[in-house]
């Protein structure tokens, strides 16, 4: 028993630093590439001013640390975060078709920020109000859910979640109509396809207290997780407070994706897609699903983020990319009737 152990720690381990120089490998490819010719041996003359060696051209010292690097940090950040609200919400509701757009999260945010552009109002601002926007969707879902009783909580959540989403959809669409052609509804329409392009150190530093509460959150109810995708009855039976945890978790799993989105926009698929992926390789185990999740994610955003830059003379937005790839591969699972999820 006690040789297995050792066995899985050091797999456990081993899988660890396998993944971490995978990300470590793609974020150096993602420094790399880009419109301005600056590659591999720009980054290590780079490196090397920083050590003491011979000062590196400005241009290109702008190009990698206040452009490429925020951008990154971004992709990873966000791409693991939505990984992990997906894979938490796909749990909470034993559903594994949910995703971080199931309460609202990702139209309340959209409806944030498009009334942000639609006011021309400042970027920062407008980051807020999306971010405001879908802690308000989610808000106004559980006060519908509250006010609806004699039924099953989860149905009950998910439904008011979908008209929510449905209503604030329809105020998005009337913006559009609304909004200036010519300045405000392409910048609305780049918006909600979603972008690494404008992200900021600033921007990435503005996120990291949400997300940094909202993991952590997830990391330390991570075994009572577990309790919960037994359902309501078995969890309740074992001593859980179901209420209380599923509001804590549905919050944390709702300030990083809302966190997430303000930056970036709307960048579908990653919280639907990549728990499949992670359950397929480790279980539904949420111990080791909610970090494996986490580190696909922000891999898969790397990769389609570096696509975007580099398969055409403009940049592709991340949403249309994520989309391509992800329902393919999404309908590839459901056909090859893989198990994995129970």
């Amino acid at each position: 028993m006690t040789r297995r152990m050792l066995s899985r720690r050091r797999l456990a381990g081993s899988g660890f630093l396998l993944a971490f120089a995978g990300l470590l490998a793609l974020a150096v490819l993602s420094m790399t590439v880009g419109k301005f010719d600056a590659g591999l041996a720009d980054l290590l003359a780079q490196i090397s001013a920083m050590l003491g060696g011979a000062p590196a051209d400005e241009t290109v010292t702008t190009v990698f640390w206040n452009i490429r690097l925020p951008r990154v940090v971004a992709g990873l950040a966000v791409g693991a975060a939505l990984a992990a609200a997906g894979a938490t919400y796909q749990g909470l509701f034993r559903n594994p078709l949910v995703s971080p757009d199931i309460l609202g999260v990702s139209a309340g945010a959209s409806f944030g920020a498009v009334i942000g552009i639609f006011l021309s109002l400042p970027v920062g601002i407008i980051q807020l109000m999306s971010f405001a926007g879908g802690l308000i969707a989610v808000f106004s879902v559980y006060a519908v859910a509250a006010a609806i009783r004699n039924r099953d909580p989860v149905l009950v959540l998910v439904l008011a979640g979908i008209a929510v989403g449905a209503l604030v959809g329809a105020g998005i669409s009337l913006i559009k109509i609304l909004a200036d052609p010519y300045d405000q509804l392409p910048a609305i329409t780049c918006w909600l396809l979603g972008s690494l392009a404008s992200v900021t150190s600033g921007d990435v530093v503005s996120i990291l207290p949400a997300l940094v509460v909202g993991i952590v959150t997830l990391f330390l109810l991570r075994w009572r997780m577990n309790v919960m995708t037994l359902g309501e009855e078995e969890a309740k039976a074992l001593g859980i407070d179901t209420g209380r945890l599923r509001v804590v978790l549905v919050l944390a799993a709702t300030l990083i994706t809302a966190a997430a989105v303000s930056i970036t926009g709307i960048i579908g698929w990653i919280g639907l897609v990549i728990p499949h992926v992670a359950r397929l390789i480790v279980g539904p185990d949420f111990v080791r699903l909610l970090p494996v999740s986490m580190a696909l994610g922000a891999a898969y955003l790397l990769v389609a983020d570096i696509l975007a830059r580099s398969i055409a003379l403009i940049e592709v937005p991340l949403g249309i990319l994520t989309a391509t790839v992800g329902a393919p591969f999404f309908l590839w699972l459901l056909a090859s009737g893989r198990k994995g999820w129970q």
